[in-house]
């Protein structure tokens, strides 16, 4: 028994031992090691560098304030045209395919125009015949006689009242009737007295018909070769090669997609906003993120009675064709432009507490700065009081700042 209590006395004593060794151990570990001054100081920097928080700024400055008028569009050209033949034949030659683009001038379709050219040869050889037969006549023909003074003067007068009785048809002062009367007039004292002799001996030997007939025939065999009136691209094919078509058969479609137009909607009560010549920027769903100007070429003089809206057109630069018609457009138009105000965005006004504020930059730190709006669009605010142009103001990384927070400003 005696044996028992010395070992749990010195069990005891090695258990009290290894605990003083161990606190001692651990206090020695908790105290501050002896460093140089350059680690003293270097510890509060790294501090104040991780606390200083990432904000994006731009300057406040002076500028015009648009505002601007929204409305859905659509894309439309002016220059599209459904090329039809104007004479029957067979296809001899298609120059076209689905989305090609074509010159002003190019020869697109090509009828078979044997017979077209056959009957221009028989015009022409008959115009010529009734020409010679005239120069002919005409060479022992008498000499034209004279005019007396009276004669002259006579026909002077007529020619005068003939362009008067014009002038008049064309102001809309006299009939159609009336102005065929002064016609006829005049051109019968002109054959009367032998002015118009070579005519009246041309339409004798039937060489004015002639020369009719032949310029009809040539112009129906030109037109077996149709070309481009304008430059642009081909859609919508409807013929094919060697197939027979007769006159009036649609092709196929020519549109010139280089400049766009866009008709955006403009409630009645914006209209006296609208003038032409004011930009507009246009996005469409098919390019999300980019957007395009035009301007505002026509504002339409009637009111839709159903919608009360008006239409605006706007034209807009296509060079690469990207727009095309049909897409549909959200518009922006420039209504009403104030100019010279002092102008912060949108993304940098805070509201705390029922008042607008903004945070500026000064040597590092975000100052708290109540400011008084103006006019607004969605992009920009007109400020009042409380900041000054060329002041940095905070557009990014704000929305938990406190007053005199530090700042590391980001590029």
């Amino acid at each position: 028994m005696i044996y028992s209590k010395k070992i749990l006395a010195g069990v005891l004593a090695l258990i009290i031992i290894t605990a003083a060794a161990f606190l001692i151990f651990f206090k020695n570990m908790g105290k501050p090691q002896a460093a140089g001054p350059s680690a003293e100081t270097a510890l509060p920097a790294s501090k104040s560098e991780e606390s200083a928080l990432p904000v994006k700024v731009v300057p406040i400055r002076r500028g015009d304030l648009v505002m601007r008028l929204e409305s859905p569009g659509e894309a439309y050209t002016e220059r599209k045209i459904a090329l039809k033949t104007e004479v029957t034949g067979t296809v001899k030659s298609l120059n076209v395919r689905e989305g090609r683009h074509v010159r002003a001038g190019e020869v697109l379709v090509e009828i078979d125009d044997q017979e077209y050219r056959l009957k221009w040869e028989r015009a022409e050889a008959l115009r010529l015949k009734y020409l010679s037969d005239l120069l002919l006549d005409k060479q022992f023909a008498p000499p034209n006689r004279e005019l007396d003074a009276a004669a002259t003067e006579k026909v002077k007068k007529a020619e005068q009242d003939f362009s008067k009785a014009g002038s008049l048809y064309g102001q809309g002062l006299i009939s159609r009737e009336d102005f065929e009367k002064a016609k006829r007039s005049y051109e019968s004292l002109l054959i009367e007295s032998g002015v118009k002799q070579e005519e009246v001996m041309a339409a004798a030997k039937g060489l004015t018909q002639a020369e009719i007939d032949a310029k009809i025939a040539q112009m129906e065999l030109e037109r077996t070769r149709i070309r481009a009136p304008f430059a642009g691209i081909i859609s919508d094919i409807k013929v094919s090669p060697q197939e027979n078509i007769s006159a009036g058969r649609e092709l196929f479609t020519l549109v010139d997609i280089s400049q766009i137009k866009v008709l955006a909607r403009v409630l009645e009560s914006e209209v006296g906003k609208m003038k032409v010549g004011y930009e507009a920027t246009l996005r469409f769903s098919a390019y999300p993120g980019k957007t395009f100007k035009g301007q505002v070429e026509a504002v339409s003089p009637l009111i839709n009675p159903e919608d009360r809206t008006c239409a605006v057109h706007i034209a807009v630069e296509n060079p690469q064709e990207a727009i095309k018609p049909g897409m549909h457009a959200e518009v922006e138009i420039a209504a009403d432009i104030y100019r010279d105000r002092l102008l912060v965005p949108q993304e940098a006004i805070l509201v705390r507490g029922g008042r607008k504020l903004v945070f500026t930059v000064e040597q590092g730190l975000a100052k708290w700065r109540y400011i008084e709006v103006g006019l607004e669009n969605k992009d920009y605010a007109e400020v009042l009081d409380g900041v000054k142009a060329g002041e940095m103001v905070i557009v990014e990384g704000h929305f938990t700042l406190a007053h005199d927070a530090r700042v590391q400003v980001s590029q």
